[in-house]
C-alpha cells in the first residue's frame, strides 16, 4: 500500500507542477527534454549496473512497449498542459484518470470480455459527466474546452493501457529497463521537437524540467510497483480517486481556481465512475 500512496502523491505533484509552470516556461517542448532527462538518469541509476538490452526472454517485447509507451507520454503531457491553460488543474486532472473508461471499452470490444452491471453503470456515469461539461451554459467556446478534456481521456487512457498491458504480458525482471525504454524514446521524440521548432530553451524551460521528471519517473515506477504488491482492483480506483482528491483540494486552495455547479457535479459524476468501472 505503501507503493500505492507514493504513486498518488507522485501523480498530484506532476499536476502541480505543470500549473505551476505555466508563467515561467517559455518553450514547453524544451522544458519536456529536461524533464525525460532526469527520468532517463532515475531509470538507469535504479537500474543497478543492470544491461540495457539484457539477453533474457521478453527484451523484445519491453522494447517495443517501451517505445510506443514513450510517445504516448509525450503526447499525455503535451495536452495536458493545453487542458491546463483551458480548463485549470482540477478537472484535467480528473479526465485523465477517468481514461480507465478506455480499456474498459477496449477489453469489451476488442477482447469480448463480460461488462459487468458496476462497468456498465460506470461508462454510463462518466459519459454523463463528459455531457453535463459539453452542455453546461456559457458560449461555445467552452464547449470547444470540453473537448479538450475529451481528447485528454482517451489519449490517458491508451497511455495507462500500456502499463497495464506490460504488468500483464512483460517480463517482471524487466521493469527497470521497460522504463529506461519509455523514457528514453520520450526524450529522443522530445528533442525531436525541439529541434524542428527552433525556439531558444530559456533557463525557467530547464529548471522547471528538472523539477518535474522527479515525480514523473517517480509516479510512473510506485505504479508499476503497487501493481506488483496490490491487487489492479484495488490500485486503480484507489489511484485515480486518491488523485483527483489530491488535485481538487490544492487546485481549489493552493491555486484558487473557482469550479462552477455543473463542473463541481461532474467531478463527483466521475469519481462515482471511477470506483464502478473497477469494481
Amino acid at each position: 500500500m505503501g507503493y500505492l500512496i507514493l504513486a498518488v502523491a507522485s501523480s498530484a505533484a506532476v499536476s502541480v507542477v505543470l500549473r505551476c509552470s505555466e508563467k515561467y516556461v517559455k518553450n514547453t517542448m524544451g522544458m519536456f527534454v529536461a524533464n525525460y532527462g532526469v527520468c532517463l538518469l532515475l531509470a538507469r541509476i535504479f537500474m543497478a549496473g543492470a544491461p540495457l538490452f539484457p539477453e533474457a526472454e521478453g527484451r523484445w517485447l519491453a522494447l517495443f512497449l517501451g517505445l510506443v509507451s514513450g510517445l504516448l507520454y509525450l503526447m499525455n503531457f503535451v495536452l495536458l498542459q493545453k487542458n491546463m491553460q483551458y480548463n485549470g488543474i482540477v478537472l484535467p486532472a480528473a479526465f485523465m484518470k477517468l481514461g480507465v473508461l478506455v480499456p474498459t471499452v477496449m477489453a469489451v470490444t476488442v477482447f469480448g470480455e463480460r461488462l459487468g452491471l458496476s462497468q456498465g453503470l460506470g461508462i454510463a456515469a462518466a459519459v454523463s459527466a463528459i455531457l453535463l461539461l459539453h452542455l453546461e451554459k456559457g458560449k461555445e467556446e467552452k464547449r470547444g474546452r470540453s473537448l479538450w478534456l475529451v481528447a485528454l481521456l482517451l489519449l490517458s487512457g491508451f497511455t495507462d493501457s500500456m502499463a497495464n498491458i506490460y504488468d500483464k504480458l512483460g517480463s517482471p525482471q524487466l521493469k527497470n529497463q521497460y522504463l529506461f525504454y519509455t523514457f528514453i524514446a520520450a526524450l529522443l521524440i522530445a528533442a525531436l521537437f525541439c529541434g524542428l521548432q527552433k525556439q531558444r530553451i530559456c533557463g525557467g524551460d530547464v529548471i522547471f524540467g528538472l523539477i518535474l521528471g522527479i515525480p514523473n519517473y517517480f509516479s510512473a515506477r510506485f505504479l508499476l510497483l503497487a501493481l506488483g504488491s496490490v491487487p489492479a482492483v484495488i490500485t486503480y480506483p484507489f489511484y485515480s480517486v486518491a488523485t483527483i482528491l489530491v488535485v481538487s483540494v490544492l487546485g481549489v486552495f493552493l491555486f484558487r481556481e473557482r469550479i462552477s455547479r455543473e463542473k463541481w457535479g461532474a467531478l463527483g459524476i466521475i469519481l462515482a465512475a471511477l470506483v464502478l468501472l473497477n469494481l
